[in-house]
């Protein structure tokens, strides 16, 4: 995959769906990324690819240049010559992100809660009664709903085992940091070099003026101060300061949080922004970064500035998105880089189930966590609720700080399994995510595995058909097909779809077990998408199509079981 994928894309009969991917998805106007393989070669014949030079991109995992088409309407054509030139290693468009935006927002004013008296440690911070995420009494939910006492990510007792660990280090890659902020000042990452050094002068010889608090890649200075208040928000959730008196208090008690900013003010960047700020998180060594953004293409360049942070041992949260979509199908990036240290998060509610706008994937969002009506800090030393999955994904960063303070680092892959494995198994997540889990810190310090009747991630095996089953293309109308597929001795069997393109909602493909109890309905169109499983070593699929609209239809060539 990787550049290779990239390639396929750009280059040759598949020019038509690159274009109207890039016209669906924002980009910065005319600027192309370029990763060089012979820079004296590509500046040498610069102006025979239709681009004017514009900047080098400074990173550690290659040689970078932003580039700007001289006529944007050729810029497909563009990116097309330039892949297929020796000196280029890649090019892509500089797309666009932004923060994965609060669904909803509002103040407290008069709601706040009293902090209950547990039998285990609770901070003392006034507004701590009303942080359901941490601690769910099925009522303290902001806005007074009802909801499902438990529900949490276990964190007192957690907090019995470890409150987390100043050795820790998380960078909150977003909108930057308010580190003024009465609950965030204590928590910050404080680069002492350049906080006792000499304005306007790299102190610390990294490359960076003045980077005390972190790096503004969204202005290119040293003052990741927030303007919006989605990062500080974010900072809140996973390490607000315990027992001051003050405000909310944050999974961790105890961290080290590095502003990173290379969304601006009003919540948007590039992927230039974006590989400079990992790449800056990798080069200062983090142990975790977490990230509640989203949105552009898929980036070849942002898969290698995530990829560089995973051999370098660092964990990459991401938020799964807020678009109620299928990530299995409609990728969200970056929390759909198949790279072994991203942890996709999807948003659960009070009530212990998929918040309404939270994406989803059985094969690509790998843990849920608190995501809907969460209280914490905003810019100006304040405090709001928000809504989204930038809101689960620092309680995730949270409670792996949690476990970085206990035990280390620990190779990636490893930290991602056991996470999943040691969730909460929560019935409104059976087939949304890898592991249909929420996320427990008491269960992931003690590396305890709830029983899970189902299936086992990692264990399915790929069954590739003697014989396809697909279906006209175009498909009729009136159709009902049906195709029963029965294998010996198998527990569990799921269906994988290599192609589809159906009437959304009117034409499906139907997976039932040997009962007929339907547990999938597949429409619409996607590639190689993976349905629920049934149990038993039966699996029935039915494929319908009504009267009206027939679309290119299907492709079956592979199953999937576990014995």
């Amino acid at each position: 995959m990787g550049i290779n994928f990239l390639k396929s894309i750009l280059l040759g009969g598949s020019l038509m769906a690159t274009s109207a991917s890039i016209a669906t998805v924002k980009t910065v106007p005319g600027e192309l990324i370029v990763k060089l393989k012979n820079s004296k070669s590509f500046m040498k014949n610069l102006k025979s690819f239709g681009v004017e030079y514009q900047r080098p991109i400074d990173v550690s995992f290659g040689e970078f240049v932003v580039v700007k088409s001289i006529d944007q309407r050729l810029v497909h054509r563009v990116i097309r010559k330039l892949n297929q030139d020796p000196s280029v290693e890649y090019a892509e468009p500089n797309f666009v992100y932004s923060i994965v935006k609060p669904v909803e927002e509002f103040s407290l004013n008069a709601m706040i809660k009293s902090t209950q008296t547990q039998l285990n440690y609770t901070p003392n911070d006034p507004k701590f009664g009303d942080l359901w995420g941490l601690h769910n009494d099925g009522s303290n939910e902001p806005g007074g709903s009802t909801g499902v006492a438990g529900a949490d990510v276990n964190a007192l007792n957690a907090w019995d085992i470890t409150k987390g660990s100043r050795a820790v280090t998380i960078a909150v890659i977003d909108t930057g940091v308010d580190y003024n902020h009465p609950d965030l000042k204590d928590q910050m990452w404080v680069n002492k070099a350049e906080q006792n050094g000499t304005a306007g002068v790299d102190d610390d010889g990294n490359g960076y003026v003045d980077d005390v608090y972190g790096y503004d890649f969204a202005n290119n200075d040293g003052d990741p101060i927030d303007g919006h208040s989605h990062g500080t928000h974010c900072s809140g959730t996973i390490g607000a300061s315990h027992d001051n008196g003050i405000g909310v208090a944050g999974v961790m008690a105890d961290v080290k949080i590095m502003a990173i900013k290379f969304l601006t003010d009003s919540g948007s960047g590039s992927t230039e922004g974006a590989i400079k700020a990992i790449d800056y998180a990798t080069k200062m060594n983090v142990d975790l970064m977490s990230n509640s953004w989203g949105g552009g293409g898929r980036s070849q360049a942002l898969e290698d500035a995530i990829t560089r942070a995973k051999d370098a041992g660092i964990l990459f949260t991401a938020a799964a998105g807020n678009s109620s979509s299928n990530n299995d199908s409609s990728p969200h990036y970056p929390s759909n880089y198949d790279v072994d240290n991203v942890i996709s998060v999807a948003a659960l509610t009070a009530k212990n189930g998929l918040a309404s706008f939270s994406c989803y994937g059985r094969a690509t969002v790998h843990i849920a966590a608190p995501g809907h009506k969460i209280l914490s800090t905003v810019k100006d030393g304040g405090y709001k609720v928000y809504s989204g999955t930038s809101m689960a994904t620092p309680h995730v960063s949270g409670v792996l700080g949690l476990l970085l303070a206990k035990e280390g680092r620990l190779p990636v892959l490893e930290v991602r399994e056991r996470l999943m494995a040691t969730s909460v198994p929560v019935t409104a997540l059976r087939g949304k995510t890898v592991n249909g889990g929420r996320v427990d810190a008491l269960n992931l310090l003690n590396d305890d595995r709830p029983v899970r009747n189902g299936p086992k991630p990692g264990a399915w095996v790929t069954i590739k058909l003697n014989q396809a089953w697909e279906s006209a293309h175009p498909y009729g109308n009136d159709i009902s097909q049906v195709q029963e597929y029965t294998i010996a001795n198998v527990k569990y069997m799921r269906l994988k779809v290599k192609k589809y393109d159906l009437e959304n909602n009117y034409d499906y493909l139907q997976v039932a077990n040997s009962s007929r109890q339907n547990v999938d309905k597949v429409s619409g169109s996607g590639d190689d998408y993976i349905t629920d499983y049934v149990e038993g070593d039966t699996m029935i699929v039915t494929f319908k199509s009504d009267r009206s609209i027939s679309k290119w239809g299907f492709l079956v060539e592979e199953i999937q079981v576990q014995y």
